[in-house]
């Protein structure tokens, strides 16, 4: 039977994964990461492999000079995934000026057409993790000025299935966990493009998407969220704008990956921050209080 969950990541995996990549030169990102998902029995329910969580984890690995990926190619997918993204031409004059001068900022809530095309084309040129294919419940956001030139996208998807840290804020065990994961929500991407210099900026568009992301979940998915997580990698952000935001900084990862089954870290290093959307988040997240409490308001 495989693994649904990410696999522990030992010093034998990262040699397997890096076996796969010298013997297999030819081979794209996506390629190795199905590969990898078969060695390991890596799969959800259905039996389809994980690869999307998989090249999540490369990247990682990759950055953090454990493995050596090939280039990343911004037009290979797997035979009937999502097509290449393309990158479309678009205005990069600077926006160098006071929030105050950029406000009343726009909000869209992406679906399809042009706007996701773009949405896309500008995460994977300016964001250093690129876009990937967003399985499952996801939001996707584009922050424009009362001018309408867009300044900001963000990603919503799903929530990280292990965080010992966050797991310790909420309260929940591993089975409330696993039936109520759904009800939060992970912001893997944020980018403020980089012809815009803005104080202030950053922060206050993660308090416009925190007074709305519950209702625009509910409204898409028929449920809400009650609680947002993000990890910031250490070295290389601050996570001065989640803070500002009085987004909760609640531990660090350990770098040793989802069990920690060796000493010294192997993943980049993370900060762990959660937001609550609902004073009684704990309450809701835990499965069997949140059912009464779902019953009573029936």
């Amino acid at each position: 039977m495989g693994c649904i969950t990410r696999p522990e990541i030992t010093e034998e995996r990262i040699r397997q994964i890096q076996e796969i990549i010298e013997k297999n030169p030819d081979w794209h990102r996506t390629k190795i990461s199905q590969q990898v998902c078969r060695l390991w029995g890596w799969q959800g329910p259905n039996e389809q492999l994980k690869d999307i969580s998989c090249r999540d984890l490369l990247r990682e690995l990759d950055k953090a000079g454990k493995i050596r990926l090939p280039e990343r190619q911004t037009f290979s997918r797997a035979k009937g995934g999502a097509d290449k993204i393309k990158h479309l031409e678009h205005n990069t004059d600077p926006i160098n000026t006071k929030l105050a001068e950029l406000r009343p900022l726009s909000i869209s809530r992406i679906g399809g057409g042009k706007e996701l095309s773009q949405f896309k084309s500008l995460l994977d040129q300016y964001h250093y993790l690129g876009y990937d294919r967003s399985i499952g419940e996801n939001m996707k956001y584009m922050v424009y000025d009362r001018d309408g030139r867009p300044v900001s996208c963000l990603l919503f998807g799903s929530a990280s299935w292990s965080c010992r840290e966050r797991d310790k804020y909420i309260g929940w065990d591993k089975d409330e966990r696993s039936e109520r994961l759904s009800f939060l929500t992970n912001n893997t991407r944020y980018l403020i493009f980089p012809w815009v210099s803005c104080p202030h900026l950053a922060s206050h568009v993660l308090s416009l998407i925190t007074h709305r992301i519950a209702d625009d979940w509910n409204h898409k998915y028929g449920h809400p969220v009650y609680c947002l997580e993000t990890y910031v990698e250490t070295g290389r952000f601050k996570g001065t704008c989640y803070r500002a935001a009085n987004w909760i900084k609640v531990g660090i990862t350990t770098g040793r990956g989802r069990d920690g089954g060796h000493h010294s870290a192997i993943l980049p290093i993370k900060d762990v921050y959660v937001y609550p959307l609902a004073a009684n988040f704990r309450e809701m997240l835990a499965a069997q209080k949140g059912k009464v409490i779902e019953n009573e308001r029936r």
